[in-house]
């Protein structure tokens, strides 16, 4: 009887988040966190514990000194900003003054650091946005960083890596991104995170296969040099493959190689239908970082740039020269592309300390986005002015959000104007013709579209809070998740009306939600009439493929029969009928 120790273990696939699509087959290289437990203290000396905390908080600043620049060699400029940030968050005047109030009261400064740290953390998490949410991670690694320097512990380094692997981790930090060495590693697993985590972001960000949110206690048999099957685009991992598991990886890698290599042929075809019709292919992006990405997924422009992470994380507003800055970059990054760029959308789901905003119970229907920039003028025309500052560097379009009535609208449209007088009195150039649209996410936006089209330059459909505002239905609540249905006819219908009050006035609309990248969605979308479709800038090569193949005048006769229709199944089995070949994504 052969020796059971000798024998192959048998294969275990773990499940996760289908986090960044791809294969990637390699040993597993764990990335073990130290032990930052620390003994809570009172009665100590402030002065002495001071001392302590200013000795960690400049040995982090050379480490984040020395981090950023490594990041910057390795990942070029826009990945070392996040290292700039972090050395802002160390000196952030509120953050510090929380610190030394628990030194004065006695507090050790492992205890001050974690108290401090962990009041930030929670603002974060408690937020409704799932991408915000995750930045608690940020302050979490800056307080490991911390803390470490205070116990003496280092941290988990990937600098320990040194041939081809899957790095497995509980997560992965900003710090721990800029160790990454593509060229070594083959995939990502994490045991927390979901799709908006800093580790599905950077992975997608760098092509790497991952799966996150597979759980501690599944990750924890595994060690070092333990063979693995990542797949991104089942969201599974596979322990110890056996033969066969590894040949259908490899052929996997091979067949996607293959079809990255086809769509790549495309990305630089302009958006036209089979039949002529020109539908611009945009990308949704967050911030100046995220420029080269689109560009290198064959962005036509931006259809969305959210200005509101420039606000987030701080105790401070942004002033004019910060925000011209981020503007310009990503107005001279697009080089000549159209660049849309979204005015504040904030409110009580966000916490922005400097504005003060009290918690409301439902703050998506409360005071937010241009409620809240109408009311704080003087925080409106700051944004307004940095804008119109950097409109002479590329192509802007200025979006306003969250519009219900065409007297916001218009009251919106003169704060900009006032700005601009402000600034050629001032002697600042500034571009003219600046198209100046609108979000419609708000139904009533939808109903009265020929009335804001008199006004407006161009629409941009928000289709998440469209969806949401429609059906009365908060996706992230799983109890009443299966009524938020894009393909519902109601929502078609709403997007009908807007593109039908755009048409009558000679105006364009484009579509920046989720919607934009379902290929369900996609020959619906177009066949109401909407022309520039903005999404993430992994989706925008299979959609163009999508646009280059589809024939309009076929997809306005699907769209007119979708708005016949009762309910979003139905819907779909129309899309599918005449699209055989269509499955949904969630790029």
């Amino acid at each position: 009887m052969p020796d059971p120790t000798t024998l192959p273990a048998a294969p275990v696939t773990l499940s996760g988040v289908a986090a960044s699509p791809g294969t990637g087959i390699g040993p597993a290289f764990v990335l073990i966190a130290p032990d930052l437990r620390f003994e809570t203290l009172t009665g100590q000396d402030p002065a002495a514990e001071r001392v302590r905390l200013d000795a960690a908080l400049s040995e982090s600043r050379a480490d984040l000194n020395g981090v950023r620049e490594g990041a910057r060699a390795r990942l070029g400029d826009d990945a070392a900003a996040i290292f700039d940030a972090h050395l802002l968050l160390l000196d952030d005047p509120e953050l510090g003054a929380a610190i030394q109030e628990s030194l004065t009261r006695g507090a050790n400064a492992e205890a001050a650091v974690h108290g401090a740290f962990e009041a930030f953390i929670g603002m974060f998490e408690s937020l409704d946005d799932p991408y915000l949410r995750e930045r608690a991670a940020d302050l979490r690694d800056l307080r490991a960083r911390v803390l470490s320097h205070l116990l003496g512990r280092p941290l988990a380094s990937l600098g320990e890596l040194r041939e081809p692997a899957i790095v497995v981790a509980h997560d992965l930090t900003p710090s721990d991104t800029a160790g990454l060495d593509p060229a070594l590693v083959r995939g990502v697993v994490t045991a927390v995170g979901g799709r908006t985590s800093h580790s599905a972001i950077m992975a997608r960000g760098l092509g790497l296969p991952a799966v996150v949110g597979v759980g501690e206690a599944a990750l924890a048999a595994l060690t070092r040099g333990t063979p693995l099957i990542v797949s991104g685009d089942a969201g599974t991992v596979t322990v110890h493959p056996d033969a066969a598991a590894l040949s259908a990886a490899q052929a996997a890698q091979a067949a996607a190689q293959a079809e990255r290599d086809r769509l790549d042929a495309l990305k630089d075809h302009e958006g036209r239908t089979a039949d002529g019709l020109r539908v611009e292919l945009a990308a949704n992006i967050g911030s100046p970082a995220e420029v080269p990405g689109a560009l290198s997924a064959g962005a036509e422009g931006v259809g969305l740039y959210r200005t509101e992470f420039l606000f987030l994380g701080r105790d401070d507003l942004p002033g004019e020269d910060e925000q011209y800055r981020a503007y310009r970059a990503v107005l001279e990054g697009m080089d000549g592309r159209p660049v849309i760029i979204r005015t504040l959308d904030i409110g009580g789901d966000k916490a922005l300390p400097a504005l003060g905003l009290p918690h409301e119970e439902n703050p998506f229907l409360g005071f937010r986005a241009i409620r809240l920039c109408l009311a704080r003028s003087d925080l409106f025309r700051v944004q307004l002015r940095a804008l119109l500052r950097a409109s002479v560097h590329g192509q802007l379009r200025v979006m306003f959000p969250m519009i219900a009535t065409v007297q916001e609208f218009l009251e919106a449209r003169a704060h900009l104007d006032a700005a601009r007088a402000e600034l050629t009195a001032e002697g600042v150039p500034v571009a003219e013709g600046v198209p100046v649209g609108m979000m419609v996410e708000i139904p009533a936006a939808a109903a009265l579209s020929e009335q804001f089209a008199r006004h407006a330059d161009f629409f941009s459909v928000g289709s998440n809070d469209l969806i949401g505002y429609a059906m009365a239905a908060d996706r992230m609540n799983e109890r009443v998740a299966n009524l938020y249905q894009p393909l519902n006819p109601a929502v078609l219908t709403l997007i009908a009306l807007t593109c039908q009050g755009a048409a009558r006035h000679g105006k364009w609309v484009g579509v920046c939600g989720e919607m934009a990248g379902d290929p369900l969605a996609l020959p619906l979308l177009v066949g109401l009439g909407v022309t520039e479709l903005s999404m993430s800038a992994p989706a925008l090569l299979p959609r163009r493929e999508q646009v280059l193949n589809l024939n309009a005048a076929q997809a306005r006769e699907l769209a007119a029969h979708a708005l016949t229709l009762s309910h979003a199944t139905e819907v779909e089995a129309a899309v599918r009928a005449a699209y055989p070949d269509l499955t949904p994504t969630d790029a």
